[in-house]
């Protein structure tokens, strides 16, 4: 993607954040004419080796897995908080509205995986991630009906080869981040989130009750340094 040096993090802590905050992903492949094909679907992000993989999975009826087969190279997009920047937040008036937005682009090499047991471990993580209690109900379920859940579904494995992480937040013009980030807090839930990314980036300094309040607003996206 377009990534101009101003908006780029470089420390892939961000990226990997993004993913484990927003993991509904859009994987896009080429179909047989060589034409893009997306498919919508959350994932998983693990480490294993030494590398970072996203585990996933596609019904069976769905292409895209076959496209995946024949050529393993494709990239996964994560869209994080996104929302309308007014002209309002500079001192002057000769500026023109923008869009403030976090996002990571993955190249990967995907895998797939076709083993029962691996499958239905691959299936449990992405359960671990947003409803842990149902693996004690997916266990219980007769043995036959999880042998048809998991024939109608293909699971892969992508391994990440490189990763963008783009923050864009106006971090170019200091002038306007103490207007922007007020004007953010007060918002909704995306402008909230990403007044706490302009704080996590040094962009404005907040004392600890702007803090604590900003945590009780149900803000997520608090990345860490590394």
């Amino acid at each position: 993607m377009y990534l101009p040096p101003q908006f780029n993090p470089k420390d892939e802590a961000h990226a990997w954040r993004v993913m484990r905050a927003h993991p509904f992903a859009s994987l896009i492949s080429v179909d047989d004419e060589a034409f893009p094909f997306v498919t919508h679907l959350p994932l998983h992000l693990t480490h294993r080796n030494a590398q970072h993989v996203l585990l996933g999975h596609c019904a069976k009826a769905n292409p895209h897995w076959r496209y995946l087969q024949a050529r393993p190279q494709a990239l996964v997009t994560f869209m994080g908080p996104q929302a309308y920047m007014s002209p309002k937040v500079y001192p002057d008036l000769v500026r023109v509205p923008t869009w403030s937005y976090v996002a990571v682009h993955a190249r990967v090499e995907a895998t797939l995986v076709d083993e029962p047991q691996a499958k239905d471990r691959l299936l449990k993580q992405l359960i671990g991630d947003h409803e842990p209690p149902y693996a004690a109900q997916w266990r219980g379920l007769e043995a036959d009906y999880q042998q048809k859940m998991l024939s109608g579904i293909v699971a892969f494995e992508l391994r990440i080869t490189d990763v963008q992480c783009k923050l864009k937040l106006n971090q170019h013009r200091p002038e306007s981040h103490a207007a922007m980030h007020a004007a953010y807090l007060h918002g909704n839930a995306n402008e909230q989130a990403l007044a706490a990314w302009m704080v996590a980036l040094g962009m404005v300094i907040v004392d600890a009750d702007a803090r604590g309040s900003m945590g009780a607003s149900g803000v997520t996206e608090r990345p860490e340094h590394s």
